[in-house]
């Protein structure tokens, strides 16, 4: 995995570069204009984090609506305590981890340095280690308060 997110960094970055490079010349497409390279920036409202909810892993195992229910069990949490607009639970397709039970749930965070991992949720086992599996997820999930 982290591989993989190396390969895609550096993968961002040299697009990155071409596009900067080619942004300074004119493009034959807009009236021989250089193209603009100022794109607006806005400050979200979910500095704390971004939840990453995988709605493929269950569809693929089951069928089941087990990972809409627990993004809708995690907004509803975070509503009750007062931390929705700080963390967004956000539904996602597959994030290429495709666990054999479970969903893969991804908070990103700017406390993290970039390090997000993925956890892998089972929604069939509602208990690990005689705590409730969705808690412990909650928990970790308000350990990256800003």
């Amino acid at each position: 995995m982290k591989k993989l997110i190396r390969r895609i960094k550096r993968l961002l970055q040299r697009i990155f570069k071409r596009f900067a490079s080619t942004s300074e010349q004119t493009s034959p497409l807009i009236n021989s204009r250089p193209l603009e390279t100022s794109i607006p920036s806005v400050s979200p409202r979910w500095e704390s984090g971004l939840v990453l909810v995988c709605s493929q892993c269950t569809n693929e195992q089951s069928g089941s609506t087990a990972s809409e229910d627990l993004e809708n069990w995690l907004k509803s949490r975070l509503k009750f305590e007062g931390l929705w607009g700080e963390f967004r639970v956000v539904s996602t397709s597959c994030l290429g981890i495709c666990p054999k039970v479970g969903i893969t749930v991804v908070v990103v965070s700017n406390g993290n340095g970039g390090n997000s991992p993925c956890l892998i949720v089972n929604p069939r086992s509602d208990v690990y280690d005689g705590l409730r599996l969705r808690e412990l997820l909650y928990s970790y999930i308000k350990q990256n308060k800003k």
